[in-house]
């Protein structure tokens, strides 16, 4: 042949559409264990197969002649739900952000983008340590105190870069990539704009908090979400004014006041008064009950 195949790009192409090798084979005709050989190296293709390939996986045929390694590793990857998300799903988002990496490297050297900000916050173990990494992003982001007005243009205007994602499912929240320039994958299938605010957050989280660390485990997860509720309300400003329970009722009208300034969702409120002990474990309870007995669709909310 004198083209140079390689069979890392084709695996690379399949799992990028979300096709098993079963699929592929079925598609181009050939079984699946010799599309398996392709994948590892162990058989070449002829110029007819490859055009063959290239049709199905929606590529050019000169994607399997290149001499790309893979960028990314797994342990760049920050993923939610990782526990309970399916492997192929995992494979799917990671493949995706490969190419998405590949496409970052290259706008990078030929574009002018926003110089990288994200500040790495190392060693941060207790809440309190979280709550001060995210007093330092809003200090050298110059945020102030108030509510952020579009938490994708800021995340963009400190250097990473937000993307989505079409069709990955539900059991991935949102993923970021941790490169040189940062990803942050938004899962549109997500449909409350509060939940995709929260979710920005979080993975700057885990960008200020975890370079270089495996992430997914129940202690980094509770730290990038401790993180996102710090930066999307300040502590200072959430003891001014949240909105105190009456007696043992809590003011859901005024959470919903509360809501619509910061752009925060009501369980997510929630969240943050229990984290500073604005209410006690009981409201937070029968508040989180109260939600899913009469909040409304999610994807109802209309916050920009």
């Amino acid at each position: 042949m004198e083209f140079a195949f390689n069979g890392a790009e084709l695996r690379l192409a399949r799992i990028f559409n979300g096709l098993a090798l079963e699929e592929v084979a079925e598609r181009v005709e050939k079984t699946r264990q010799y599309i398996h050989k392709l994948e590892t190296g162990q058989a070449i293709p002829t110029e007819q197969l490859l055009a063959s390939l290239a049709s199905v996986l929606q590529v050019e045929p000169g994607f399997f002649t290149k001499k790309q390694t893979l960028m990314i590793g797994e342990d760049q990857f920050h993923f939610r739900k990782l526990f309970t998300t399916r492997a192929m799903l995992k494979q799917v988002a990671m493949a995706r952000g490969e190419l998405v990496g590949r496409l970052v490297t290259y706008l990078d050297q030929e574009l002018k983008l926003p110089y990288i900000r994200i500040p790495e916050v190392l060693d941060a173990q207790t809440p309190e340590d979280v709550e001060r990494a995210a007093d330092l992003c809003r200090r050298e982001w110059e945020l102030g105190l108030g509510p952020i007005a579009n938490m994708n243009r800021l995340a963009e205007n400190v250097g990473a870069i937000v993307t989505s994602f079409q069709s990955v499912s539900k059991d991935i929240d949102a993923l970021s990539v941790a490169v040189k320039r940062p990803i942050i994958v938004r899962n549109e299938a997500k449909l409350s704009v509060c939940r995709q605010r929260f979710d920005i957050g979080h993975e700057l989280g885990h960008f200020v908090l975890h370079m270089g660390m495996a992430t997914g485990d129940r202690v980094t997860e509770n730290q990038a979400n401790r993180f996102a509720s710090a930066l999307l309300i300040p502590r200072v400003m959430m003891a001014k004014l949240f909105p105190k329970p009456r007696g043992s009722h809590l003011d859901w009208v005024g959470i919903r006041e509360f809501k619509l300034t910061w752009k925060v969702s009501k369980a997510a409120i929630l969240y943050r008064a229990r984290q500073l002990d604005l209410i006690n474990d009981t409201q937070y309870k029968s508040g989180v009950i109260t939600l899913r007995r009469t909040g409304r669709p999610q994807g109802s909310e209309r916050i920009i």
